[in-house]
């Protein structure tokens, strides 16, 4: 009898998605495109983020490491929320005035970074020449 053990695990196969990823002010500029079509291997707004961070170096123009760099001055300091207002957690949110949205509603009135992205959505990311002050 041989003695060697046969692997019965399932393995999960790869799950890739297909997004139209669209660029406004100074994400469109850095990048020299307003749009393109991008594969990347996984189903989440996390997973998109990182692989398309991974190969356009454009992250800190939209992406906030601290909350200090997610607001700016003015801005009203909210304990709580309106109604079914969500904030994306530290770590999680953009700068100041950049936005990320799935199909037109920004990632965080829907699952945040968790967002399930499926073929032929639309990601864009956003951020502004102007802005009001």
């Amino acid at each position: 009898m041989d003695s060697k053990a046969i692997d019965t695990t399932e393995r999960t196969p790869h799950t890739t998605t297909t997004v139209e990823a669209r660029f406004t002010g100074h994400v469109r500029t850095e990048l020299g495109m307003h749009r393109l079509e991008y594969t990347f291997e996984g189903d989440t707004l996390r997973e998109f983020l990182d692989a398309f961070f991974d190969e356009y170096d454009v992250r800190e123009l939209v992406m906030a490491e601290r909350e200090s760099e997610a607001t700016t001055r003015g801005w009203i300091k909210a304990e709580h929320l309106p109604g079914t207002w969500r904030k994306n957690p530290e770590g999680e949110q953009t700068r100041a005035y950049a936005r990320v949205m799935v199909n037109g509603h920004f990632n965080e009135n829907l699952d945040g970074l968790d967002t399930k992205l499926e073929d032929d959505d639309r990601v864009a990311l956003v951020n502004p020449f102007m802005y009001c002050v």
